[in-house]
C-alpha cells in the first residue's frame, strides 16, 4: 500500500513539473521592430537573411527560438507604441529593421534590453552608439551608410544621360534619417559633386502617398532630367508605385537598393543588403549566447550592387 502511494505521489509530482515547464517559454524570444510593411520585398529579404544569421549561431525560429513581429508599415508614428509593447512582453533582444526611425524608437523604449539595429546612416552621428568600434550601452548592429552613396548615384546618373542638366533627389522629411541627411555638410557635398559635373541639383520631399504623386507631377515643370530616390521605408512600401510613376513620366531614376530594379526600375546602387541583414541575425544569436552588444563593433558593408535594366534611354524635350 505504501509503495502504491509513493508511486502515485511521484506521478503527481512529474505531471506538476511538466505543467510548470509548459507554462515557461521554450526558448528565447526576439522582438523584431520594423518600419516596413510585412508584404514588401525588403521585409521578406530581411527576414530570410536574418533567420539565416540566427541559424549560423544555432537558433531556429519555431524550434528553440520565437520571434515577435511588429510592423509599422511606413508609419513612423506607430513605432513608439510597438517598441513599448515589445518591452512590456520582456523579449530577450530587440532587432530593428531597416531604418533609423525603428532604431531610435527601440532606444527610447529601453536601456536594459539588448538592441541590434540595421540602419542606413551614421549611428554615431544620431547618438545611437558612442562609437563604431565599441558602441557601449545596450545597442550594436549594422549600418550601410546609404546616404553617403548618393554622390555615387549622382555620378552614375550623370554618366548615363547624354545631357543630364537638372537632377533631383527625393527624400522623406518625416524620416529621422532625413534630418541627418539634410545636415549642411551632406547637401553641400552633394551640391559640390553636382557642380563638378555641370549638373543643377533640386531637393524634393514627400512624406505621404499623395505627395509622391505630386512630386512626379512637378518634375516636368522643373525640367528634371533624372531622379535619385533616397532610401526610406515609405518609398520602399510604395516601390511599385514609384517605379510606375518614373516610367509614366519618362524620368530616369536611380534607387538605393536592388529591389526597385527587380521591380522594373531603371537602376539601383547600394550595399548588398542580404549580407547586412544576415549579420544582424548573427549578432542577435551571439547576444543570446552571452555577448554584450556594447562590445560588438558596428558592422559596415563590404560589397555593393549595381543593377541596371538593359534598355535604351530616350531623352525628353522640354
Amino acid at each position: 500500500m505504501r509503495r502504491r502511494d509513493l508511486l502515485l505521489l511521484l506521478a503527481t509530482a512529474m505531471m506538476a513539473a511538466r505543467g510548470v515547464s509548459a507554462q515557461q517559454k521554450a526558448g528565447p524570444v526576439v522582438g523584431l521592430l520594423a518600419d516596413l510593411s510585412p508584404t514588401s520585398a525588403i521585409a521578406g529579404a530581411f527576414v530570410a537573411a536574418f533567420r539565416e544569421g540566427l541559424g549560423e549561431t544555432g537558433f531556429v525560429e519555431g524550434q528553440n527560438l520565437a520571434i515577435e513581429y511588429r510592423w509599422a508599415e511606413g508609419r513612423f508614428d506607430r513605432l513608439t507604441t510597438l517598441a513599448s509593447d515589445l518591452v512590456e512582453r520582456k523579449v530577450d533582444v530587440i532587432a530593428t529593421a531597416v531604418g533609423m526611425p525603428a532604431a531610435l524608437a527601440a532606444k527610447s523604449a529601453t536601456a536594459a534590453i539588448p538592441i541590434v539595429f540595421s540602419v542606413g546612416v551614421d549611428p554615431v552621428a544620431l547618438g545611437l552608439v558612442a562609437g563604431l568600434a565599441r558602441p557601449g550601452s545596450n545597442l550594436s548592429g549594422v549600418t550601410t551608410f546609404g546616404a553617403l552613396l548618393d554622390q555615387k548615384r549622382l555620378e552614375l546618373l550623370s554618366e548615363l544621360l547624354p545631357q543630364p542638366g537638372v537632377i533631383a533627389i527625393l527624400t522623406n522629411p518625416s524620416n529621422a534619417a532625413f534630418r541627418y541627411q539634410t545636415a549642411a555638410a551632406y547637401f553641400e557635398g552633394l551640391q559640390e559633386a553636382a557642380r563638378a559635373r555641370g549638373v543643377e541639383l533640386h531637393k524634393l520631399t514627400a512624406s505621404t502617398e499623395s505627395e509622391i504623386d505630386a512630386v512626379f507631377a512637378m518634375l516636368v515643370q522643373l525640367h528634371v532630367a533624372a531622379l535619385i530616390v533616397g532610401a526610406d521605408p515609405l518609398f520602399n512600401s510604395q516601390r511599385d508605385r514609384i517605379v510606375a510613376l518614373a516610367a509614366r513620366h519618362a524620368v530616369p531614376a536611380i534607387f538605393a537598393n536592388r529591389y526597385y530594379a527587380t521591380a522594373g526600375g531603371l537602376m539601383s546602387y547600394g550595399p548588398k543588403l542580404a549580407d547586412s541583414y544576415r549579420q544582424a541575425g548573427i549578432y542577435v544569436g551571439r547576444i543570446l549566447k552571452g555577448d554584450k552588444p556594447g562590445d560588438l563593433p558596428v558592422q559596415q558593408p563590404t560589397k555593393f550592387e549595381l543593377e541596371c535594366l538593359p534598355i535604351r534611354l530616350h531623352s525628353r524635350r522640354f
